[in-house]
């Protein structure tokens, strides 16, 4: 399979099945796709003790992690083959502390995609629905 062949869509699928393997964030902060479309990305994720701030609670880094990836994803989930991106800004609001060992959902979805920028929103919950955070982010589009 070769990667730059694949439209964003078809990259993040063949993660999603395991035909090529999840990037290495994903083994630093647990969170693994379980949908993608183009255009909106579903993660799970999961804090645990490695994931903690001085006072033991989760550390806010945590959530700006899973945000990003989700937010970047459903921009990704839309680009043509061979076109990149990268974040140039992330806007985290944080609602409520993030449990550990809990597992979490974190849904990214398009909000606008021009030749040069996209924009994308976030949302991180538990899995009966309470927010903990969301972000917005923009990422400049790469082309070769």
């Amino acid at each position: 399979m070769i990667m730059k062949h694949l439209t964003g869509l078809q990259l993040m699928q063949a993660m999603l099945n395991g035909q090529i393997p999840a990037p290495s964030i994903s083994e630093t902060m647990p969170m693994t796709a379980i949908d993608v479309s183009e255009g909106k990305v579903t993660f799970e994720a999961m804090a645990t003790d490695r994931h903690l701030n001085p006072m033991g609670g989760v550390h806010g880094g945590f959530a700006a992690t899973v945000l990003d990836t989700v937010t970047a994803c459903a921009v990704h989930s839309a680009l043509p083959a061979g076109v990149s991106y990268s974040t140039i800004d992330l806007n985290i609001k944080m609602v409520r502390p993030v449990p550990q060992n809990k597992t979490l959902i974190a849904k990214g979805k398009l909000m606008n995609l021009s030749k040069s920028l996209g924009i994308s929103e976030g949302t991180l919950t538990t899995e009966d629905g309470k927010l903990l955070a969301t972000a917005t982010a923009s990422c400049l589009i790469l082309r070769p």
